[in-house]
């Protein structure tokens, strides 16, 4: 027997080997497979806030691990009491304050005190200005204007830990041009002055 004849031979055997071994593997069905479903029970749901937009500002509230506030670059602010299974608008019904939140602050000796800095602070071409510093003395149920009206951007607020009136405001001003309020801002009377 020659060499090409031998080739021949040896391919012949192989390529009868192969319907035999793929004929012997029991067929796999839907009903046999091994379940593959350990994410199944997982859906995505919507948690909200619903259309907020960017978020700029979000902070929680000290001993209280469910409340949090939430704030958009314009969809206003939030606030859920029930670790963010539920959200509810806290500006819907408060049109005076701009819809965009830069900055929220809740008073560490009493919770009860919420600051927010209106304004969206990631400076961009198309950013929502704010219109000044809001105080809540009632966790959000009412609104009071505190200042710093031509600010248009808030980035930050610190609330003293003992005094709650007394606040520290990081102003980014105008966001295309200068203005006088644009820095550091302190009031020892909860934003009266």
């Amino acid at each position: 027997m020659n060499h090409p004849s031998r080739l021949a031979l040896a391919l012949l055997a192989c390529s009868m080997l192969v319907p035999v071994h793929a004929s012997a593997a029991p067929a796999t069905t839907a009903a046999t497979a091994a379940p593959v479903k350990p994410l199944e029970g997982l859906k995505y749901r919507l948690v909200g806030p619903f259309r907020g937009g960017r978020a700029t500002g979000v902070t929680g509230v000290p001993g209280d691990p469910n409340t949090f506030y939430f704030g958009s670059a314009s969809g206003g602010l939030w606030k859920t009491t029930d670790g963010g299974m539920t959200w509810k608008p806290l500006w819907d019904k408060f049109p005076e304050a701009s819809p965009a939140v830069g900055a929220i602050a809740v008073a560490p000796s009493n919770p009860k005190v919420v600051y927010v800095g209106t304004g969206e602070v990631n400076i961009r071409g198309n950013v929502v200005t704010g219109n000044g510093l809001y105080k809540s003395t009632d966790a959000g149920k009412t609104w009071s204007f505190a200042g710093l009206r031509d600010t248009q951007a808030i980035g930050r607020i610190i609330v003293d830990p003992k005094d709650p009136n007394r606040v520290f405001v990081a102003a980014l001003g105008h966001p295309f041009g200068p203005n006088s309020e644009r820095g550091l801002f302190r009031s020892t009377d909860g934003g009266k002055s």
